[in-house]
């Protein structure tokens, strides 16, 4: 094992499979020159040449047109948003045809693409620049949308994007671009739709995916000076979800929290609530708690913002809560 960066993670999985698969390349703002917005594509240029690791206008509505027309002539494009805000611009590319023209072609045009960046917040962005749209996503079909935590996560779970038929939205974070982890040395692949146990526990299950992720590691943490055991599960793949991983967990034991970094209407988090609920209702000795942002764009101030986002001290109220304690 190796430790690497999460941006260096990034880099290397795009860069391995462009050197297996020819099909595949690389476009987006500043991603060439700049070896990226985030330096997830650093060196890359070098590498693969002008009309492999392509530099766009401010255009995603363009560039995502022209990555869906690629792919139904057989190519695998990967279309790096500066940040998922901006997607939103290409957004009728992603939803009306990358998602559907599979099916509206019976088949006769797979869409093997991936469109990756950072989501939600990342300091003091803005209203605008702060936003999680994963549930918007995963409520199309014909979409995957994988968010990954960790670093080994990131790499394994971007190949297999890659190397998935389907349009995949890979949604990374800004702020764990310096996240440090360890890698194998050899090639390695997580099969989208596999949730990961991060951390075993007996008393209440913890579900959360992406970088808010942290803060129920570190309410675990306290909770456990306390003689509460957290069971942690990571997504890592919103749609496919994993839900056997989820209702196995609750049945062993009988309470569950969700948290994201998302509102709360119609969030990630409300369709694992109902699913368990349909389920594993007899299982449950506690309402599910929902941890979520506040149901408000998010503030510019420090202060607010610091109120707005989840944090440790909710998940252990929330923790609390289903424990009657």
């Amino acid at each position: 094992m190796r430790t690497i960066q999460f941006r260096e993670a990034i880099c290397e999985a795009m860069s391995e499979e462009m050197r297996r698969d020819e099909s595949v390349y690389l476009m987006g703002e500043e991603v060439a020159e700049y070896n990226g917005a985030y330096k997830a594509s650093k060196g890359m240029l070098d590498e693969f040449g002008a009309k492999r690791v392509i530099d766009t206008p401010i255009a995603e509505l363009g560039f995502a047109g022209i990555a869906v027309g690629s792919a139904m002539n057989g190519c695998r494009p990967i279309v790096e948003y500066m940040t998922f805000n901006f997607s939103l611009v290409g957004i009728d590319q992603i939803i009306n045809n990358a998602a559907k023209m599979r099916q509206m072609s019976a088949g006769q045009f797979p869409m093997p693409m991936v469109f990756r960046g950072p989501t939600a917040s990342a300091g003091q962005l803005g209203a605008t620049h702060s936003q999680a749209f994963e549930n918007w996503f995963a409520n199309t079909p014909g979409l995957k949308v994988v968010v990954p935590s960790t670093v080994y996560d990131a790499k394994g779970l971007l190949k297999a994007a890659i190397r998935d038929n389907d349009p995949v939205i890979f949604m990374e974070s800004e702020q764990m671009y310096g996240d440090k982890g360890e890698v194998p040395e050899g090639d390695y692949i997580i099969p989208l739709g596999v949730a990961d146990i991060k951390r075993a526990g007996t008393d209440v299950t913890i579900v959360s995916f992406g970088k808010i992720i942290k803060e129920a590691h570190h309410a675990a943490d306290e909770l456990e000076k306390e003689g509460i055991s957290c069971e942690i599960i990571d997504l890592r793949t919103v749609r496919p979800m994993d839900y056997e991983t989820i209702l196995t967990s609750v049945k062993k034991t009988n309470r569950l929290v969700v948290l994201e970094e998302a509102w709360p209407f119609a969030s990630v988090a409300s369709e694992i609530t109902y699913i368990v609920q349909e389920r594993a209702f007899d299982f449950l000795d506690a309402p599910i708690q929902r941890i979520t942002t506040a149901d408000t764009p998010a503030p510019y101030s420090p202060t607010l913002l610091k109120e707005w986002l989840p944090n440790a001290q909710d998940v252990i109220k929330a923790v609390k809560k289903v424990m009657y304690k």
